[in-house]
């Protein structure tokens, strides 16, 4: 079997959690002909290694049982072991593993014409397609017509902005802002970042709840291997410590840039006071996500806010049969994290823990009169707080689920 320059290819960069993943919702959407994935090293003995490696998890356990159910029949088989090429049910995927630099990966050459990046590694769009060290643009100079990058850009040089070819985009939220003709390297975000914009654009769209005062949102975030087995010593620069502590037994503070990339999903949100940080917890997968809310409200005829968490729920019960179906979940279940393992939702909302408490500002005759109001009374104004809990697996279910339908809506028309 070999691969013909006439049928549509997915190179894929990377092979870690993100990149197997992609293989195997891509095999499971049967969307591409086949797929080209570098590694840019030889892994393990022999090409059976890698076999292993993308048959069996740890998280989600064996690919066939995963995709295709417990009776499920076993799907990869080598074809050739001096090409590095097998097939995965049925489909031709063949292994680069000379490359390490984007620009050397020969894409063109294997009728790749879309590249997923994976590795984390080449994050800033600025840097040239013939940098030593690689980027995102070496892709496009070995033949890739589009790069797909698994993370949030980051500009190194911040007297830069954020080329014309580049755009941030999350499926479901601001993907049809895709120009072909002029969006070349696209980042998709990150999976907090993903999941949050699911939950903060149904309230933006909303009369009753676009008054967003201030907000921030703690996620509690399963490991990830930015962390540690056991405590080790930190690197030369690294400024937090506590990711070099072990991941098993220990609770560990981080931080998450999802609310600054947020605002360039969706730019509405600059205007408010976002605050973001990260809880690392000694789980595999599934995150959640607490976002505290400051409404300013209104009161009805009987003294009662306009915001409350039957209002709250109800929204999001509307996006999810409407706009955001398929992609925003909600449940009135009681969920623990497992539960959401593996589900396709870039969130799901337990309506259940939803709430709200009104309080008031009390503005004085005195404060009122420096910003050229005189009323010669106190106003009352009534501020709403909330807290929304979303859950996210924030592997599979949810970041590589978005991460490929984007892929394949930026795909449609090569």
């Amino acid at each position: 079997m070999e691969l013909s320059t006439e049928k549509k290819y997915l190179g894929i960069n990377g092979l870690g959690r993100i990149g197997k993943l992609t293989l195997w919702y891509q095999l499971s959407e049967n969307y591409f002909d086949g797929f080209v994935i570098n590694v840019g090293r030889r892994i393990g003995t022999s090409l059976s290694d890698i076999v292993h490696l993308i048959g069996t998890d740890s998280t989600y356990g064996p690919m066939e049982k995963f995709l295709g159910g417990i009776k499920a029949q076993k799907g990869i088989k080598i074809i050739n072991k001096e090409e590095n090429l097998l097939e995965i049910f049925g489909k031709p995927v063949k292994i680069l593993d000379k490359a390490r630099n984007p620009k050397d990966i020969n894409w063109g050459e294997h009728g790749v014409r879309v590249v997923v990046d994976t590795t984390g590694v080449f994050n800033d769009p600025t840097v040239s397609e013939d940098n030593k060290k690689g980027s995102l643009r070496g892709h496009l100079w070995a033949g890739a017509h589009k790069v797909i990058n698994s993370a949030p850009f980051k500009i190194k040089d911040k007297t830069k902005k954020l080329p014309e070819d580049c755009n941030i985009l999350i499926y479901g939220i601001n993907h049809t802002s895709f120009n072909q003709n002029r969006h070349k390297i696209i980042s998709a975000a990150s999976c907090t970042t993903t999941a949050l914009a699911y939950m903060v654009k149904p309230l933006l769209e909303r009369e009753e709840t676009k008054n967003i005062l201030t907000a921030s949102l703690s996620t509690i975030h399963a490991a990830t291997n930015s962390q540690r087995v056991l405590d080790s010593l930190p690197g030369t620069g690294d400024k937090d410590l506590r990711k070099n502590r072990m991941v098993f037994n220990n609770i560990i503070l981080s931080t998450t840039g999802a609310a600054s990339t947020l605002e360039k999903v969706l730019p509405e949100i600059k205007r408010i006071g976002f605050m973001a940080d990260s809880v690392r917890i000694p789980t595999d997968t599934v995150s959640l996500i607490i976002l505290n809310l400051t409404f300013h409200s209104h009161l009805d005829s009987k003294g009662d806010s306009s915001i409350t968490r039957v209002l709250l729920n109800q929204i999001y019960r509307e996006a999810a049969q409407g706009p955001q179906k398929g992609l925003l979940h909600y449940t009135d279940s009681q969920n623990v994290s497992s539960d959401l393992k593996g589900q396709l939702f870039a969130v799901t909302i337990e309506g259940h823990a939803t709430h709200t408490r009104t309080g008031f500002i009390d503005l004085s005759p005195e404060m009122l009169q420096k910003v050229g109001l005189n009323t010669g009374k106190t106003i009352n104004i009534p501020i709403t707080h909330s807290t929304l809990f979303g859950w996210y697996d924030n592997e599979y279910g949810s970041y590589v689920n978005c991460l490929g339908k984007l892929t394949n809506y930026i795909t449609r028309d090569l």
